[in-house]
This record gives C-alpha cells, sequence and structure tokens, in this order.
C-alpha cells in the first residue's frame, strides 16, 4: 500500500538513536510498508540490513557531502513497488493512526502533509512491549509540543504525481514549503491529516549541518542555496494553504477562517494582477480599524 523512504543522517549517538526509534515504528504500521533508506552516510547501509529494509546508496551530493532531494525522489520512485509514496525525515515516528488516514483518502491525486508534535527522546524505545504506542501518546500529551505549521516533515503522494522537483538539499529551510506550493500549482489536493493523526520528531541539535549550532538555520550554505533555488516566491507556502482538512470523523474542505485569510494573502501568487488591489483593501481595512 505505501513505500516510506527517507534519507538518514550517519547513524552516530543520540541522532543513531532516534533514527533507529524511527525505522522500527515504520516496519510496525499495518498493512507493512516498503521501507527505503537512501544514501551512504556511516551506519545506513548497516541499519538497512540489520531491519531488513531496501538501501539506495547512490545519491547525488553537493560539495559538502549533503543529498539532494530530487535524486532520492527519483531512484525510489523508479524502485517502489507500492502505489503510494511517503517521504518522511529520519527522526520522525509514525503511530498507527497514519494508515487509517491514508486508507480514508480515495482521491486519484493528492498530497498529505500535517503538523509534528515536538518531543525529548533519549533512549531506544521498546518496540517488543505492546503498549509502546500508548506510552510515547502519554508522554506527547503530557509534555509534547505541536510543531508550528510553517514547516513539514512527511509528505504522502501517489508515485509519480508530484512530477520533477528542484535539486534541494536535503533537512535545510524551504524545499517543504515549495513541496507544498508545487502540488497547489498542480491541481493537486492537499490534505493537512494533522486533526486525523499523530506524528511525532524527536528532538535533537543541528551538530550534523556544516556550522551546526553556530550558525542561524537560515545562514548555512545548503540553507542559503535552497532558499536562492526558491528565489522570488514569498511569501512561502505551509499547511495554512491545505485545500482539505483530514480529521478523525470527516475529510472536508478546509474552510476556517484562517484557512480564507490565507487564501486572500497568496491571490496575488495564482493572479499577479490582484497584489495591488489586495494590498490596496489590506491597508483600506487597517485604515477603518486604525477609526474604530
Amino acid at each position: 500500500m505505501l513505500t516510506i523512504f527517507s534519507i538518514p543522517k550517519p547513524f552516530r549517538g543520540h541522532i543513531g538513536t532516534i533514527q533507529r526509534n524511527a525505522i522500527q515504528s515504520w516496519l510496525q504500521l499495518s498493512p507493512r510498508c516498503e521501507v527505503i533508506l537512501c544514501g551512504n552516510d556511516p551506519g545506513v547501509a548497516e541499519a538497512a540490513a540489520e531491519y531488513g529494509v531496501k538501501h539506495l546508496p547512490h545519491i547525488a551530493r553537493n560539495e559538502y557531502g549533503t543529498p539532494f532531494l530530487n535524486s532520492a525522489f527519483e531512484h525510489v520512485q523508479q524502485v517502489a513497488t507500492e502505489r503510494l509514496i511517503a517521504y518522511v525525515n529520519a527522526d520522525i515516528i509514525f503511530l498507527s493512526d497514519l494508515m487509517a488516514s491514508v486508507k480514508r483518502i480515495t482521491a486519484q491525486r493528492f498530497l498529505m502533509v500535517g503538523q509534528r508534535w515536538d518531543l525529548d527522546v533519549s533512549a531506544p524505545l521498546d518496540f517488543k512491549n505492546e503498549d509502546w504506542e500508548q506510552i510515547l501518546r502519554r508522554q506527547v500529551s503530557s509534555c509534547g509540543t505541536l510543531h508550528p505549521p510553517a514547516g513539514s516533515d512527511y509528505f504522502i503522494f501517489p508515485k509519480g504525481v508530484m512530477g520533477e522537483i528542484p535539486p534541494f538539499c536535503v533537512g535545510r529551510p524551504g524545499w517543504d514549503n515549495w513541496f507544498i506550493y508545487r502540488a497547489r500549482s498542480l491541481g493537486v489536493p492537499v490534505i493537512d491529516a494533522t486533526g486525523a493523526n499523530m506524528v511525532i520528531h524527536q528532538n535533537h541539535d543541528y551538530s550534523h549541518i556544516r556550522g551546526g549550532a553556530k550558525l542561524h538555520p537560515l545562514e548555512s550554505p545548503d540553507a542559503r542555496y535552497n532558499l536562492k533555488l526558491l528565489g522570488d516566491q514569498e511569501p512561502m507556502f505551509t499547511l495554512y494553504d491545505a485545500t482539505h482538512l483530514l480529521t478523525r470523523h470527516m475529510l472536508a474542505p478546509a474552510w476556517t477562517l484562517s484557512h480564507f485569510e490565507r487564501r486572500w494573502k497568496m491571490l496575488p501568487v495564482w493572479v499577479p494582477w490582484t497584489g495591488l488591489l489586495v494590498r490596496y483593501l489590506e491597508w483600506l481595512v487597517r485604515k477603518v480599524a486604525d477609526r474604530l
């Protein structure tokens, strides 16, 4: 039903621990998913062999050794055996409700995304414990934090529906926003599944990025490269640009006030001549509000 792929970082220390947690969570899903690990960073081949999943080592990289997303996407879609593809960051834990959400989407073309819950996880999870998922859910409820809708850590879509993507650097800002824009520009429904399934991000440091903690996330060479690829796209697309909302009870159009406000703001992206009109009306509304 679903092919899950990721581009892990080197399996060292805490990063190695949380990546192993993530991979094992994907293997707990039912029906069982095909899992593919991409890249040749230290420990990736060994992890693929340990968990009995596919390994695609030959992913193109830039001069800093950072993998290019388009290379991984192309290779995976050539070898994936399932119709649906899921790209996920290698620190993300999926729970059983993910597959239930995927099954409820019957459209032939769609992009499923959602917010993540940030949680501190410092040790290997015990997947032999039948209650491992409920334990995690309780931890998220007590000390997890729902991440803002600006960043996305997983994307689920039918094979081939997103077409070609630019050579973005993995794990750096901007490309996830572009991915939502890409779906919208193709007329592909974007489904925000935050209300239907819990997705857990295991917190970590950023020592793997060139410059590490010394640099702002937007100041690394890879981040600047991604932002250059985005060009003049402003503002960036987020989950507020979803066309539909998936909850535990229904799939419905995204007709909340926040979504309507966002569509008004983004109207010039689709209809450029409305830019001046949107700015004028926003100015007018502020003037009227100031007089009230």
